[in-house]
């Protein structure tokens, strides 16, 4: 029974859709796994490939200058896709992170507690070859060519720690409230203040560009999105305005669709101080009622923020 699931898994390789390493260890409950490289096959690559390549213009034309630098620090393989112990080899000497992966979604303060010891959960499944504008959820492409470039930038990454500390404050405001009910509600309203920002910084954000002129894109989300990426800067039907930390705490979004508003941050040193900006208005209860809407929060996502905050 053994040697038929390890044929079968052979054969579906590590596609998002259809991976049986991926679903065993769900089965099992295992969250943090290794990555069987082994297991990738030759439509698997071709797809890194066909996703890579396509990129290299765009990132040219819109990305910041870290990024570019990023990608060259990285030595990627544009043919291949990489394994995890050779992105930490040259990503860990930089900035201390390294991809850990991971068998599907990571509740919110698990996520966050990752980034506080430098650790970025990494899926490691690749898209389907024939739907590569098509992503339901992250992939590995997405993760390590859109989000770990920006990882090995010093101030990039101290800013992704901050996060990670303000998962903590929020655990540490919480366990401070007796009443269940209460906690679930502050919960609920800090958590998708933190989830907005992080969607409309880290995952969609704009930057000025050098010299504060033009945008650069370092959101992960537009640059792993060959079509997103070109839309977010020339598209006259995208809003485009200054981070305001007000606005962003309580914009809800959408995932299915290009984003119709992006905000712009100065540098990666303003986005530093925007993050500990977030937290000290957290600690003064300005997160404490923010507006209703997207994104939901699930249960593992709530559950996680309350078992921190009873030290579970």
């Amino acid at each position: 029974m053994a040697g038929a699931r390890a044929e079968r898994a052979i054969k579906s390789g590590l596609t998002t859709t259809r991976a049986p390493f991926i679903e065993q260890a769900q089965a099992e409950g295992r969250l943090y796994i290794h990555q069987p490289y082994e297991l990738y096959t030759d439509d698997n690559h071709e797809a890194w490939r066909r996703l890579f390549t396509r990129m290299e213009d765009r990132w040219r034309r819109y990305a910041n200058p870290r990024f570019l630098q990023g990608i060259d620090n990285l030595c990627l393989d544009p043919a291949r896709v990489p394994r995890l112990e050779d992105v930490n080899r040259f990503l860990s000497p930089l900035t201390g992170f390294q991809a850990k992966p991971v068998s599907g979604y990571v509740p919110s303060f698990l996520f966050f507690d990752c980034l506080r010891n430098r650790e970025f959960p990494t899926t490691i499944t690749i898209r389907d070859g024939a739907t590569l504008d098509y992503l339901p959820e992250p992939d590995i492409f997405h993760d390590i060519a859109g989000h770990v470039p920006m990882h090995t930038d010093r101030a990039f990454a101290d800013t992704l720690v901050r996060f990670g500390d303000c998962a903590h404050t929020a655990a540490e405001i919480v366990a401070g409230i007796r009443d269940e009910h209460e906690q679930i509600r502050r919960v609920t309203s800090i958590f998708k203040a933190l989830a907005r920002f992080f969607w409309f910084t880290i995952e969609f954000g704009l930057m000025r560009g050098p010299n504060g002129h033009g945008l650069k894109v370092y959101g992960s989300g537009l640059l792993s999105s060959h079509g997103e990426i070109a839309h977010a800067i020339d598209s006259p039907e995208v809003q485009r305005y200054p981070m305001q930390l007000e606005w962003v705490i309580n914009q809800y979004f959408e995932i299915d669709h290009y984003q119709p508003l992006l905000f712009v941050v100065d540098s990666f040193e303003h986005l530093f101080d925007l993050v500990g900006e977030l937290e000290r208005w957290m600690r003064e209860g300005r997160l404490d009622n923010v507006s209703p809407g997207e994104p939901a929060v699930s249960e593992p996502d709530l559950r996680s923020f309350l078992d921190a905050s009873r030290g579970k």
